[in-house]
């Protein structure tokens, strides 16, 4: 009999973590899924992966860009880095994914970017973004990039 409860304990302990396991799956998958359909859309040009970005998202820019910091809102970040940075472009960013990985509530994109600056030089960089997600939202994100390509633009064209 103890025998017996022993081993139903240790099935319903497997089967729970199986579900567990598949639950924490299937909200990788559709977190990843979620992110890479953003990355299509602005590769499309009819979207953005900051349309996920909850209000009050931090993103943290590390390294020593001109723009590293860690912004405390969406606002805050769209106002001082996105904006600023589309206005200096002619042809906007797009990306290429590299890879793509989820890990528990975190995406990582690993990707290239290409534009053209308003004074008609090419603007190329490549970035790896961390996005942590909850309830289908960006809630927490660290990009990294190549700082001296960033400033350069930055410090080149005028956002005016």
């Amino acid at each position: 009999m103890v025998r017996n409860l022993v081993a139903a304990s240790v099935l319903l302990t497997a089967a729970l973590s199986g579900d567990i396991a598949m639950a924490e799956g299937d909200r990788e998958s559709g977190n990843k899924a979620l992110v890479a359909a953003k990355f299509a859309a602005w590769a499309d040009g009819t979207g953005s992966p900051f349309d996920l970005l909850a209000e009050e998202a931090t993103w943290t820019i590390t390294g020593n860009s001109l723009v590293s910091k860690t912004y405390d809102s969406r606002e805050a970040f769209l106002s001082a880095v996105i904006r600023p940075f589309n206005a200096r472009m002619g042809i906007g960013l797009k990306p290429s994914i590299r890879s793509i990985h989820a890990d528990g509530d975190t995406v990582i994109v690993f990707f290239d970017a290409a534009g053209t600056a308003r004074d008609g030089k090419p603007y190329v960089n490549t970035y790896a973004w961390f996005l942590r997600m909850a309830e289908g939202e960006v809630v927490e994100a660290a990009a990294f990039f190549d700082s001296i390509a960033f400033n350069d633009l930055w410090q080149r064209v005028s956002a005016d």
